[in-house]
């Protein structure tokens, strides 16, 4: 079971909802996945040598931070290590780092350094396996070499000390930490060892790392929409929760010929998962030579203006979708305004039921039209035999690219009753 002090973690949620993810690696180089060693079944001797061509003379972390802020975004977490084993800091652990590529310096230190300057909450995404640390029982499973190779010393004792050095190193010589991302420990090493998690808050006291390290976690990390046990269709989430999705279907690190997702699934997803009061985390790819691609800014652009004018349905409001059985809308509510999330826009009105009061007033939080309602008896709800809040003329063509957020701003909610525990 995750923690569950679940109304400090949601307190801590409501200041930083949406965060930028960031893979970025030896693997952007060859532009075809993070996982490329691992999913081309590489040897070291055919993977390692990209180390030699790493040269991102482009990487401007102001530039970075500046293109997270104006799309909305309110903190980082950055890929230090990914299951190729190769390290984005000055590690004293191996000589398979940044600082020893063409590039020559500590891109971690410049990024949480910038991230400090500017206020903007850094953290660390770290992968258990290890495809390049003798120490690491290399078995053929999940993101490993099939077996070790020449000259390993497999052991998992000695490679939990070589992740403790590392974390030391992690949280004493980059400032805050807030939140350490673990992966796929349960899919490969499924080694259970809780000193890791309790050296981690003892060097960062008041950070919370998520459920997929050595034991249990602060919060939950559905992926690419695959929900796990914690999704509730119409309440908050069970537990402390931050989803993740990548800008592309085919890779989170940079990928030349990637199928991008469409920004209407994009808002669709992070619409859904913030109301249900978890964190988002929207991943991005940099290019080898260290800049954004192209179609990753235009994304970040379209997000800015998207969140600025959708932002009041998640700040400081209350998930309140059991309000309506309509199972195409989620709800939240701030005082006496509640609003409606559109999930599926597919025709140009929606129907509130069991709601039956008519709002002041009801407008498109994206584009400030005024909407029409009306409370009427609705053919498609005959046999309910009552009246329910409907609203129309909502122009779904002009918006189909984005989530679509309506405002309903009532004189009281005093008599408005759910039916959807």
């Amino acid at each position: 079971m995750l923690q569950k002090d679940y109304k400090n973690q949601r307190s801590g949620l409501l200041d930083t909802r949406l965060g930028l993810f960031i893979h970025w690696g030896l693997y952007s180089i060859n532009a075809w996945h993070e996982q490329e060693q691992y999913r081309n079944c590489l040897d070291r001797s055919e993977y390692t040598p990209l180390m030699n061509q790493f040269n991102p003379v482009n990487f401007n972390p102001e530039e970075w931070i500046d293109l997270a802020k104006n799309a909305g975004m309110q903190y980082l977490c950055f890929t230090v290590k990914h299951c190729d084993g190769f390290c984005m800091w000055d590690t004293a652990q191996t000589d398979y780092k940044i600082t020893n590529t063409p590039y020559g310096e500590d891109i971690l230190a410049k990024l949480a350094g910038t991230c400090a300057r500017k206020n903007f909450p850094f953290c660390i995404y770290y992968s258990v396996p290890d495809m390049n640390c003798k120490y690491y029982p290399n078995r053929g499973r999940s993101y490993e070499l099939p077996a070790p190779e020449d000259g390993d010393e497999p052991d998992v004792g000695e490679y939990v000390n070589f992740v403790k050095k590392q974390i030391t190193e992690l949280c004493t010589n980059y400032g805050k930490i807030h939140r350490f991302w673990w992966d796929v420990n349960k899919l490969s090493l499924n080694h259970h060892d809780e000193s890791v998690n309790e050296q981690i808050r003892k060097l960062q006291p008041g950070i919370v790392i998520n459920d997929r390290g050595f034991s249990e976690g602060d919060f939950s990390t559905p992926e690419r929409e695959f929900a796990h046990n914690s999704k509730q269709a119409f309440g908050m989430y069970e537990y402390p929760t931050e989803a993740c999705e990548s800008i592309g279907h085919e890779s989170w690190g940079y990928r030349r010929n990637e199928d991008y997702y469409s920004f209407g699934y994009i808002t669709k997803s992070i619409d859904k998962h913030l109301v249900k009061g978890a964190k988002y985390l929207l991943n991005i790819g940099p290019k080898p030579d260290g800049t954004f691609p192209a179609e990753a800014i235009d994304i970040l652009k379209k997000l800015g203006k998207w969140s600025r004018s959708t932002k009041e349905a998640f700040d400081k409001t209350e998930c309140v979708s059991y309000l309506t059985d309509n199972q195409e809308l989620l709800l939240t509510r701030k005082d006496n305004t509640i609003y409606v999330h559109v999930l599926n826009a597919n025709r140009s009105g929606i129907i509130l039921n069991p709601i039956d009061i008519l709002p002041q007033k009801a407008t498109i939080l994206n584009n400030g039209k005024v909407l029409e309602a009306a409370v009427e008896f609705m053919p498609s709800l005959h046999d309910r035999k009552k009246s329910f809040l409907h609203i129309w003329n909502i122009p779904v063509d002009e918006l189909s690219n984005e989530a679509i957020i309506l405002k309903l701003e009532f004189d009281s909610l005093a008599k408005i009753r759910g039916t959807v525990k």
